[in-house]
């Protein structure tokens, strides 16, 4: 019973506290965008924009529902996962105790009359480096073999929905776990021995600012049916909706781009960035081949330990070939 009340309370969590994705507030705010979007911009009548907003087709699509059931059974799996890795607060505590034993960098002592405006640096440099760490670690996903068959799973979504979020497989999860942990970890450490007792997070219900700003303008949106795109100009510093979902598309011109959560500007410095230009996508996920049994939850978690074992077959046996042929000519010469 102890174990039911938890899974209730860390769906409840879920959307019900201001630091998580899917609160209802981040929510009911990328509904009312949609509307003044679809109504102002697109033209559309009130009831068309009822009926494109809440398709029955896609909430209650294959796709969607399978993502209902990871969701669920993902926060049962690291429940059980959590404990045992590595938290932000081992990370700061040892990147603290080497600070103090280097000599580089040392702590400096804040002019008083600048002092309040720490908070908001260490919370916007806390947000911007979390979000450059999220694009290195999604980039590395899509170009590493072993890291694809794992973070496939998200993207063998056929409809995107808020939810969609949630579709990672565990081992996912646990990679950006460690991301996490890590970036932050190091962050925290550095501003503390800078700065001292004088860092604190700028918060809104108790999220950070920058986080609070990001998901309140529509960060659920990406994951969705709705177009939206911005000016060519702010779609460079920003991902708009419309350019996530061009990174989930199926069109070839569109395999990996946008791989940035917040900022455009990631992927413009790297050359994976590709603008929306109004060509609104309408087929999201990956080729039949690559994932034949996508609404199945017992495949989809079974699926990455297959394609990673084929990978590492595939390499030992060619470089066992390799091997043998280079003897067979050494022998011969």
């Amino acid at each position: 019973m102890e174990f039911h009340t938890q899974i209730i309370d860390t769906i409840y969590e879920n959307f019900f506290d201001p630091k998580k994705r899917v609160f209802v507030g981040y929510l009911f705010s990328a509904i009312i965008i949609s509307f003044l979007w679809l109504g102002f911009v697109k033209k559309k009548t009130l009831t068309e924009c009822f009926y494109k907003i809440f398709n029955k087709s896609i909430f209650l699509s294959k796709s969607a529902k399978a993502d209902y059931i990871l969701f669920i059974i993902n926060i049962i799996i690291l429940m059980f996962l959590s404990p045992i890795l590595i938290t932000q607060l081992a990370i700061a505590t040892i990147v603290f105790e080497y600070l103090h034993s280097q000599t580089f960098l040392m702590p400096i002592e804040a002019n008083l009359q600048y002092l309040w405006l720490i908070p908001y640096f260490f919370t916007i440099t806390y947000f911007v480096i979390d979000d450059l760490t999220k694009f290195i670690t999604h980039a590395l996903m899509h170009k590493i073999p072993i890291l694809w068959e794992i973070h496939k799973t998200h993207h063998s979504a056929r409809v995107l929905t808020p939810i969609t979020i949630f579709r990672t497989h565990p081992l996912e999860g646990v990679i950006f776990i460690v991301r996490s942990a890590l970036t932050q970890g190091v962050v925290i450490a550095l501003f503390f021995y800078v700065y001292g007792n004088n860092i604190t997070f700028v918060t809104i219900l108790g999220a950070n600012l920058m986080s609070f700003w990001f998901h309140l303008l529509g960060s659920n949106l990406r994951h969705s049916h709705i177009w939206i795109n911005y000016w060519n100009w702010l779609e460079k510093i920003l991902i708009s909706p419309a350019q996530h979902q061009i990174h989930h598309s199926i069109k070839k011109e569109h395999y990996n781009k946008n791989f940035g959560v917040t900022f455009a500007i990631w992927d413009y410095f790297f050359g994976t960035l590709c603008t929306s230009k109004d060509n609104e996508v309408c087929k999201f996920g990956i080729t039949k081949n690559e994932h034949k049994y996508e609404h199945n939850i017992f495949y989809l978690y079974l699926s990455p330990f297959i394609g990673i074992y084929r990978i590492i077959s595939k390499n030992f046996i060619s470089r066992f070939h390799n091997r043998n042929k280079q003897t067979f000519i050494i022998k011969n010469q």
